[in-house]
């Protein structure tokens, strides 16, 4: 039988449960808490509302995210979905209709932006359900999760810019070049109207990766990127592949003239071209890039991306290094197909010892003994005819190939110095070229220390030359280069010197031991005023720095005495003696060869007279006339022939008659005062135009 129930006992039942409730709330608020805190790490929240749009309730982790509490959030009149202020208003109408169009019971989710309270745009993915409440003729409600995905998106976004864009230069990549190709080359054969692809090359950037570090190298190719740009504009394919190489499509002629107001595209690239050889300030640095730009048709040239590419490239390939502009043509493809196999043997040349040296002497011409020797580099392969070095050496600084080589190189003549010394013949000093691209890859100064070492050679029997490109830059890296080369004894030759676009002040500021003058001012310098004038000045400018000249492909009695008057110090050329083998030079030094004694310069010779006129009796008359005042005589028939007298001869004085064929007398003194500015210069004539004769006087041409 069970015990009566006593009053008391309910409230004791009660009394129990209450550390069991409190419990479970803490809990539950633990519990709640958690998934708040879940909620802002996942950067999400949740609302509620009606089917028709009417907003409830934001959670907590919601008003986080939008930066509003739910006061602000929902103010009066901004409580439906087509009225919130933190929804865009273009996409307010798309959120407002997807909830009139839920489902009871089925998910549904889309995407669209919200505002934050600081102005902050986010992109957020929406998912909502609606849900059927317990309570028997509630209304059906919503509940819509809100998760931030900007940063999502933005990583996205940024994934399909590095699949297609190149990341420097924001530009298109390759892939995506090719892609643009094929796109266009698929809607040329539909309409009928071709597009040309433009290969872009600005070696000056693949330069200084290597010399100033990848930092000036992309800097240089981001500001060629901006320039493309601001050229062509947003329609044109434009990318970078990489290392410089750029790629352009231009369609016929809408793009061109765009570009450059002219509908020819060959005037559009040129027009390219000079914008991008505009020089470029880095830091304290001004870059002078080159550029050359490849042009390639479709379809006549290739109807593919891959094939109308490597079409523009090969066509880039034949254009001048320094710059300039070539249209594919057959004979392009077959040249880099040419160039491809070249590479491949060269590649070989060496294990198989298809290369040697041959030597130029060096004359100094106050003595007229051969004081140096340039030496140039041969490759004869076992199977074919030598290759001429201007084809086999850019092939070589294109692949690098060039590093091995030149050390090569560097053994061989320190080699030979040491050979020559020990056959006892005159010491004389060894040139070797450095190019360009041997200064950028390696350590130059190890690997001639390494080369001196090896051989035995002394370091005041090596001369290094380097080309006008080699100072382009005038890094400060270039020059402690050349200034650890040159404590070792070893001198530096500025090669080439005037043809090209270096600083003057490099001169100063570099070692440089001597400069030697580009073949091309010697090869005038008897004919042309320009090339006289150019040859005294650099003549003139290198002795102020207290350096010797050496003038390069001197080949006539002429030229020789041009210089020798000019006060050149050396000389290299035919005249002398070609290119030989060493042995060749070896029994050249063993007889003492020298320039011939009427060659050498000459001094005390007296006083000399040049007379000009085209009448035989003439001169024979004035000639009796001055030889009986001790004047030696000299005669020319013509203005041509005065001008190689003067070339072979000092002459004080010129006395030329006005009218001539071919050249009048005044012609003839102005390019005498322009290649002879010492000379008195006189015209004797009884028919003339006497205000020329008076103009003549006036600019100094023409004495009396």
């Amino acid at each position: 039988m069970h015990d009566a129930w006593m009053p008391g006992e309910p409230a004791a039942v009660a009394e129990a449960s209450v550390p069991e409730l409190q419990g479970a709330l803490q809990r539950a608020q633990w519990q709640l808490a958690v998934l708040a805190r879940s909620a802002l790490l996942a950067r999400s929240g949740v609302m509620e509302l009606r089917p028709d749009g009417t907003v409830l309730t934001l959670s907590p982790a919601l008003q986080v995210l939008l930066g509003r509490p739910e006061q602000a959030a929902l103010q009066p009149g901004d409580a439906q979905l087509r009225t919130l202020a933190w929804v865009p208003e273009a996409e307010r109408g798309l959120v407002a209709h997807l909830w009139r169009g839920a489902v009871l019971g089925e998910p549904f989710e889309f995407e669209h932006g919200v505002v934050c309270a600081d102005g902050q745009a986010l992109r957020v993915l929406h998912r909502g359900l609606l849900l059927q409440p317990p309570t028997p003729g509630e209304p059906p409600m919503g509940i819509a999760l809100l998760q931030d995905i900007t940063e999502r998106r933005d990583a996205e976004r940024r994934i399909r810019e590095l699949a297609s864009l190149d990341e420097v230069t924001g530009l298109s990549n390759r892939q995506h070049l090719l892609h643009q190709i094929d796109t266009a080359a698929h809607a040329a054969r539909r309409s009928g109207v071709g597009f040309s692809l433009l290969s872009l090359e600005v070696p000056r950037v693949a330069e200084l990766g290597l010399t100033m570090g990848l930092g000036a190298s992309d800097a240089l190719a981001t500001t060629m990127a901006a320039r493309l740009r601001e050229l062509l504009g947003p329609q044109p394919a434009v990318a970078h592949l990489g290392r410089g190489e750029f790629a352009v499509v231009l369609r016929r002629p809408r793009d061109a003239r765009a570009a450059t107001g002219d509908d020819d595209v060959g005037a559009s690239a040129a027009r390219l071209q000079q914008a991008l050889q505009q020089p470029v300030v880095l830091g304290a640095v001004t870059v002078f890039p080159l550029c050359r730009i490849g042009i390639a048709s479709c379809p006549v040239d290739g109807d593919q991306g891959h094939a109308l590419l490597v079409a523009a490239q090969a066509a880039r390939q034949q254009a001048p290094a320094g710059g300039g502009v070539a249209q594919y043509s057959a004979q392009a493809g077959e040249r880099a197909r040419q160039d491809l196999q070249l590479e491949a043997r060269l590649r070989l040349a060496l294990q198989r010892q298809e290369f040697h040296l041959v030597y130029q002497p060096q004359v100094g011409l106050t003595t007229g003994h051969i004081v140096g020797a340039e030496a140039l580099l041969r490759w004869q392969p076992a199977d074919c005819d030598e290759v001429p070095a201007e084809a086999f050496i850019p092939v070589a600084e294109r692949t690098g190939l060039i590093a091995a080589i030149g050390n090569w190189v560097l053994h061989e003549a320190c080699a030979q110095i040491v050979r020559w010394r020990q056959a006892g013949l005159p010491p004389l000093r060894v040139a070797v070229n450095l190019s360009p691209v041997q200064l950028q890859l390696g350590d130059v100064a190890e690997g001639v220390r390494q080369a001196l070492a090896a051989t035995g050679a002394p370091a005041s029997a090596l001369g290094l030359e380097l080309t006008e490109a080699g100072l382009a830059l005038d890094t400060a890296r270039l020059r402690e280069t050349l200034l650890a080369l040159q404590a070792t004894g070893i001198q530096i030759a500025l090669d080439d010197f005037g043809s090209g676009a270096s600083s003057l002040g490099s001169l100063r500021r570099l070692p440089i031991g001597l400069v030697k003058i580009h073949r091309s001012f010697v090869r005038e310098i008897t004919s042309s005023p320009d090339s006289a004038l150019l040859t005294r000045s650099i003549i003139h400018l290198a002795h102020d720095l207290q350096l010797p000249v050496l003038a390069m492909g001197v080949e006539t009695e002429g030229q020789l005495a041009a210089l020798v008057a000019e006060g050149c110090d050396q000389l290299q050329g035919y005249l002398f003696s070609p290119p030989v083998p060493a042995a060749e030079l070896t029994a050249l030094l063993q007889q003492g060869r020298r320039l011939h004694q009427h060659l050498a310069p000459q001094a005390g010779a007296g006083r000399t007279l040049l007379l000009v006129d085209d009448e035989p009796h003439i001169l024979a008359a004035l000639k009796r006339l001055f030889r009986r005042d001790g004047y030696r005589v000299l005669t020319a028939a013509s203005g041509a022939e005065g001008l190689e007298q003067l070339a072979l001869h000092p002459v004080d004085v010129i006395l030329s008659d006005q009218r001539m064929p071919g050249m009048t007398g005044v012609d003839f003194l102005r390019r005498t005062k322009a290649l002879h500015p010492h000379t008195v210069r006189m015209t004797l004539s009884g028919f003339t135009d006497l205000q020329s004769i008076i103009d003549a006087v006036n600019e100094g041409a023409v004495y009396k």
